[in-house]
């Protein structure tokens, strides 16, 4: 079993996982006293396991590259395909094991090197540090990537957060989400340039989840909250993010009890999109020994 490294305050109790991917194994809010889990807990026989765990470091990309390959600055990179799709997907991150460089009673942060391990699924050395740090009611998580060669290359960042659709204390969730267009895609991949939300999708004010499947990549931000998460009678989660985190990705599978809202930087398929010409994919470029970096945080604001 791998161990758990936990921060806690009054009102948060977090448990990160670093030797699975960097992931988080849990995040709880106190509600009425009583420690809630609001991310989809980990189950212990499952904590070697970034894709179970509760949330996942997404780095040096976001989501899905069509058959793993791209091209930049007139060279063709074929990643390995880690999918059942035959896509390349989440980033390599999530992959290895990461070191534990900083900790307090109520942040830590975790630090992955590209360079420490083979087999990484990348063409270019990098550095990922993530913190995870909290502040009264305020639980806020740090992504940074740094390139360590001597080649500029393009990037992404973000995490993958699953949330629990009902904490046991009053209704399900209801999800309001400040973006106004969103990708035509099949099997996740865009198929054109982003369009105005439709019914399906469309969660610019605050509503239940609903009975349709959902894998959407969204964008034009309308707020720095990207997304407010709503349980009635027990708790208020506004999701605030950074700018460089242009889009953002809700999955609503049915039959779980869980869904995802991930604060990205890159559309799906960002790299291909960007070679081809398209605006706005969100992918952005790190120079030799820069490193790139944003936040999000989340709000909690319990009811009782």
């Amino acid at each position: 079993m791998r161990d758990i490294v936990a921060i806690e305050n009054d009102q948060w109790q977090v448990g990160l996982v670093p030797a699975s991917g960097g992931s988080v194994a849990y995040a709880r809010v106190r509600i009425d006293g009583q420690w809630v889990d609001v991310l989809r807990p980990t189950p212990t026989d499952k904590l070697d396991d970034a894709w179970a765990t509760a949330s996942f470091p997404l780095v040096p990309w976001s989501n899905r590259i069509r058959d793993g390959v791209f091209s930049w600055a007139g060279k063709r990179h074929q990643l390995r395909v880690n999918f059942a799709d035959g896509t390349a997907i989440h980033g390599t991150g999530l992959e290895y094991p990461w070191t534990v460089v900083e900790q307090s009673d109520t942040a830590v942060t975790l630090e992955f090197s590209s360079r420490n391990v083979v087999g990484v699924n990348w063409p270019w050395a990098f550095t990922a540090r993530f913190g995870y740090e909290l502040d009264g009611e305020r639980f806020t998580w740090h992504m940074a990537v740094t390139n360590d060669g001597n080649e500029t290359f393009p990037a992404g960042l973000g995490h993958h957060p699953y949330f629990e659709r009902n904490l046991g204390v009053g209704d399900d969730v209801q999800l309001q989400l400040n973006c106004n267009t969103y990708y035509p895609a099949i099997g996740c991949l865009p198929t054109g340039d982003p369009e105005p939300v439709e019914p399906r999708v469309d969660f610019r004010q605050l509503r239940p989840l609903g009975e349709e499947f959902v894998d959407d990549c969204f964008t034009e931000r309308t707020s720095s909250t990207l997304a407010t998460l709503e349980y009635p009678g027990a708790l208020t989660l506004d999701y605030e993010a950074g700018a460089l985190l242009e889009h953002a990705v809700v999955y609503i599978p049915q039959g779980e009890t869980f869904f995802a809202v991930e604060a990205v930087s890159n559309a799906n398929d960002g790299f291909n999109r960007e070679a081809e010409g398209a605006a706005g994919t969100g992918v952005f470029l790190v120079q030799p020994g820069e490193t790139r970096s944003s936040t999000f945080t989340l709000v909690a604001q319990p009811h009782a």
